[in-house]
């Protein structure tokens, strides 16, 4: 790993107020990157050989839960209502009864003796959904039964109502006396028999099994109520630079809104998880160490947007490695857009979290012939040339994407479940799109046509990663391989992989 961490007090990491960092000597700041260029598979595997999976708590899936009270009263924003999706079994979920615990009607109708065969028979009662029988079906006769009834002894199989005709009925017409049954029954027919559907002591959901609606339903048919789960991971998001402003505030000379955080906060609360707000940092090391103070000891993993390129007010790897003595797996991946995501983890008490530094200052130019040439990982020697400065801005379409490419991951694989990765499939391309010297993860739009196997990726135009209007509908990223002497664009109907992102 590229920074090593220092041996140090976990608590008086936790209990420093002022940053160690020095801001005094501006003209001594780095020109090029100390952080080689990473590629984007190891970067992403890294980030998953790192991530730790959670411990495990019992909860009731119906409601809150002990972990669900102390995440409210650390403001995390969750919904208890739904507190059983998406959660992932710590535990193998065993029946208790069988399903049914009865013989059951599969139709309306009447529950026969097969051996009966067809004709005129009496009608010596009805068998209704939530009560059962007393009476036994003799030769000669039959019992009218509901969908899901119990059947009564002494029939052995059920002839819908369709095949049956109505002889009599009480003079009132509330009753049915006498029916004639119009084609021959087989034993066992239209009958659901005892366990049919779940045997008591069958596995119905195995460890590992990440629940949703049909999960939840399942537990409550075999009466399962409190359930070993893997915790959640509590994220907290803030946002650095003093240019930044809440939305509701006015703009002024110099100043821009801050759309990073909502967006960040919005994503991950899409994806079900609770979330901290820790607002807007300056570019300060004190101010930054306060905040992943106040991060580090309220979540599992941190998400800080801005602050990790190259201007001389980019204090935040400085914090992490100096202040925090935190492990700076990489500082720079060779990837379109995010450019200068950064991951690091820090050991505390014991306890692992995980800080994502995302893009959030627009220091290096994404696009036009101005680019340097970037070069691939591999090449070591020259891996460290910085690419062309561009004027400073917003860069929230790069936060957001290595959000979905680097954090969501590594959120599932702490939250249990068993395979992380994204969910990528095979799209046609829409239109020509043009290679960039480095692997780009392009904003698209998927859409399906008529009967056409795969669907088409329509790319949103301007990919520039300061550009928020690209991800304006965006459900998926072209996964876009870099540019070669042989192949500097894909043409309108290539089959090219697009991970998902959004709804279908």
């Amino acid at each position: 790993m590229f920074v090593q961490s220092r041996c140090g007090s976990n608590e008086n990491i936790l209990r420093a107020s002022h940053s160690a960092v020095d801001i005094s000597k501006v003209a001594r700041r780095h020109r090029m990157s100390p952080f080689p260029l990473t590629s984007m598979d190891k970067a992403f595997i890294t980030v998953l050989e790192m991530t730790p999976i959670l411990g495990i708590e019992v909860i009731n899936y119906r409601g809150e839960s002990s972990k669900c009270v102390s995440v409210c009263a650390r403001s995390a924003q969750f919904n208890a209502q739904t507190y059983g999706l998406g959660r992932v079994l710590a535990q193998d979920i065993y029946a208790k009864d069988n399903l049914p615990p009865f013989p059951a009607s599969v139709k309306d109708g009447y529950a026969v003796r097969a051996a009966d065969g067809p004709g005129d028979r009496f009608i010596m009662g009805e068998s209704q959904a939530g009560h059962q029988p007393t009476h036994t079906v003799m030769p000669g006769q039959v019992m009218r039964v509901t969908t899901g009834a119990p059947i009564p002894c002494g029939a052995d199989a059920v002839v819908q109502v369709e095949d049956t005709e109505l002889l009599r009925e009480s003079e009132d017409g509330t009753e049915e006396l006498e029916v004639r049954i119009m084609v021959q029954a087989r034993p066992g027919q239209d009958i659901r028999p005892i366990g049919h559907d779940i045997r008591r002591g069958e596995c119905v959901l195995a460890k590992g099994t990440h629940m949703g609606p049909s999960e939840i339903g399942l537990l409550a048919t075999v009466g399962v109520t409190d359930v070993s789960v893997h915790k959640f991971p509590v994220v907290a998001i803030m946002s650095t630079g003093n240019e930044l402003l809440n939305p509701e505030d006015d703009l002024h000379p110099g100043k821009i809104r801050d759309s990073n955080r909502s967006t960040l906060l919005s994503t991950i609360q899409e994806h079900g998880y609770p979330t901290i707000n820790l607002g807007i940092v300056g570019d300060n090391p004190d101010d930054l160490l306060s905040a992943l103070h106040e991060g580090i000891s309220r979540a599992d993993v941190i998400i800080t947007s801005g602050g990790v390129s190259m201007g001389e007010k980019d204090y935040l790897k400085q914090v992490l490695d100096i202040d925090l003595h935190a492990q700076i797996h990489f500082g720079r991946v060779f990837m379109k857009p995010g450019l200068p995501t950064t991951f690091a983890t820090a050991d505390i008490d014991g306890i692992r979290k995980l800080i994502f530094a995302l893009p959030g200052n627009f220091n290096f130019r994404e696009t036009g012939p101005s680019l340097l040439e970037a070069v691939a990982p591999s090449e070591t020697s020259e891996a460290r040339q910085p690419l062309a400065p561009a004027p400073r801005g917003r860069n929230p379409v790069s936060a957001v994407v290595t959000c979905n490419l680097f954090v969501i991951p590594a959120l599932r694989k702490m939250q249990g479940i068993l395979d992380p990765r994204p969910t990528i499939i095979k799209a046609r391309l829409s239109c020509d799109v043009k290679l960039d010297p480095r692997p780009e993860y392009h904003r698209c739009i998927l859409t399906w046509h008529h009967q056409e196997p795969l669907p088409w990726a329509q790319s949103t135009e301007n990919q520039v990663s300061s550009r928020l209007m690209s991800m304006r509908s965006a459900n998926g990223l072209l996964m876009l391989p870099p540019k070669t002497e042989q192949y500097v664009e894909l043409h309108k109907g290539e089959v090219v992989d697009v991970m998902v992102i959004g709804r279908l």
